[in-house]
């Protein structure tokens, strides 16, 4: 019998920081099956023992090796079959990457790379959307089913972020970043939240921390799930959860019967 499950993705921007503020208290009374968190910006043994409840059998951690920065951070109550951090892919060893797979189905969570520094950057996170799409894609050919959350650090459309037009140059939201979300799509992946909620307006995931943007919901939808068309059958539920604090972005996630 298929169960439902629900996953969890949120960039936490540290999570040292918002384990003291008691930022994780919300997941006690949602349980969702999964959480992946980026950005944690810690070593394992930083990361308080008491974080989760002891529902989660299986934590899987891949901090940077630059110190407090980056991270990724998958906490399970399933038990994967394989368990990688795709170093062929993060090639820069920024623990970008916590890959999982439960019986077909293939997990990611991907914290992508920022582009804004320069253009060194930017042509790095073009070159990391490359390769963890091709990878993606041999193991679609090897018949697994595909699930991507994170921080892609893009906002696909004119409709994912309050500004559009002054943000034309910015990276996070320059044309040839958001090809490659179009080029994501056309190789038969499905934006979830888009899926659910068709052109719903002001759903963000991120605001800065400058000018009230995030009590002014001045924001932008940089954190998806993405799944391969395979499972759109199986796809429940696709949300935003706005009202949680403790970063500048907020949790998404999704639920489907697996």
């Amino acid at each position: 019998m298929a169960e439902s499950i629900e996953i969890i993705s949120w960039n936490v921007n540290g999570i040292r920081a918002v384990a003291e503020k008691g930022g994780f208290d919300w997941l006690e009374e949602r349980q969702p099956h999964i959480v992946c968190l980026q950005e944690i910006k810690a070593l394992s043994e930083q990361i308080p023992q008491n974080l989760f409840s002891h529902h989660f059998s299986n934590i899987t951690v891949n901090s940077a090796e630059k110190k407090g920065y980056s991270g990724t951070l998958t906490a399970s109550k399933l038990e994967p079959i394989y368990s990688d951090t795709r170093a062929d892919i993060d090639i820069m060893n920024e623990g970008r990457i916590v890959e999982h797979h439960y019986g077909d189905i293939a997990l990611f969570n991907v914290y992508f790379p920022n582009g804004q520094k320069d253009e060194e950057r930017l042509a790095y996170k073009l070159e990391f959307y490359e390769r963890f799409l091709d990878y993606c894609e041999a193991l679609r050919r090897e018949g697994k089913k595909i699930i991507i959350c994170g921080d892609v650090n893009t906002a696909h459309r004119p409709i994912d972020l309050k500004n559009p037009k002054s943000n034309e140059k910015t990276s996070g939201f320059l044309p040839i970043e958001r090809d490659w979300i179009d080029k994501l799509l056309s190789h038969g992946y499905i934006d979830t939240f888009r899926h659910v909620h068709g052109d719903k307006e002001n759903e963000y995931s991120w605001w800065s921390y400058r000018f009230s943007a995030r009590s002014k919901n001045v924001g932008w939808r940089i954190d998806y799930f993405f799944i391969s068309d395979d499972l759109a059958e199986s796809l429940e539920d696709a949300f935003i959860l706005q009202e949680i604090m403790g970063s500048d972005h907020c949790p998404v996630g999704i639920r489907l019967k697996i």
